[in-house]
């Protein structure tokens, strides 16, 4: 894929091992859930080693090398659960790239079943922690990065495996590009409460909101998840909040 093609692709159980050593501060929990169809096993032994990003090599100098279509526009999303926004705005811009983050087995594995039967060409995959990627891809190289219904970790002992930090806002700063986005849907008043409270004291972040409804109101093209049905049949009331690169 660009010049990614002529690296040593990794190995299955380098991209999904359930032994590998997780940080305290890591974004997720447990890695499997249900046992998997003998074709997703072989989805995830054969066809994710071609779409995983291995940040063991050398990160690309350009981040357009990732896609063998050499995308001049490049989106993230992190912990994409089931993947079905993912691959809806893969299928609708396919002249863009797409990165999506999912150590949850499960998750990989339907996006890989959806990917194989679509023929899906601009994405590729990382299933580990959000993190080590943010801190390999290069400097200014997203234009935007989903954080969709992430997992809340409600109690307080757990806080510092949520997702928005001070450590992980600088890094979203340093990949996004100028005047790139950062999204946040959730359905938890305290998550959304925690999110505003840490971009509103960075610096490097302005919250795009005009009115008072604006965080109401989906995204553009929003295909919707299937959290976001959960949560709305449980009469929870999403929210939608969409910050801008300094």
């Amino acid at each position: 894929m660009g010049t990614h093609r002529s690296r040593r692709q990794p190995e299955v159980g380098a991209v999904l091992n359930d032994s590998e050593p997780r940080r305290r501060d890591s974004l997720y929990g447990r890695r499997k859930g249900k046992p998997l169809s003998p074709r997703r096993e072989r989805l995830l032994a054969d066809l994710l080693p071609r779409l995983a990003i291995d940040v063991t090599q050398p990160p690309p100098g350009e981040i357009a090398a990732l896609f063998p279509h050499r995308p001049a526009r490049v989106c993230l999303e992190i912990g994409f659960g089931g993947g079905e926004h993912l691959i809806a705005e893969a299928t609708r811009a396919p002249d863009a790239g797409f990165i999506g983050v999912e150590p949850f087995v499960n998750g990989m594995a339907k996006i890989l079943a959806e990917i194989d039967e679509r023929g899906t060409a601009n994405l590729r995959l990382f299933a580990s922690d959000a993190a080590d990627l943010l801190a390999w891809l290069p400097p200014r190289s997203l234009d935007r990065v989903d954080l969709l219904y992430p997992d809340p970790w409600p109690k307080k002992r757990h806080w510092k495996r949520r997702f928005i930090s001070p450590a992980n806002l600088e890094r979203l700063a340093r990949v996004l590009k100028p005047n790139g986005l950062f999204r946040v849907a959730s359905d938890i008043p305290g998550y959304i409460e925690w999110t505003l409270l840490l971009l509103s004291r960075d610096r490097d972040f302005e919250w795009t909101a005009e009115r008072a409804a604006d965080w109401l109101q989906p995204f553009p093209d929003w295909p919707g998840t299937r959290y976001e049905a959960k949560a709305l049949a449980a009469g929870r009331v999403p929210t939608y909040l969409a910050f801008q690169r300094a």
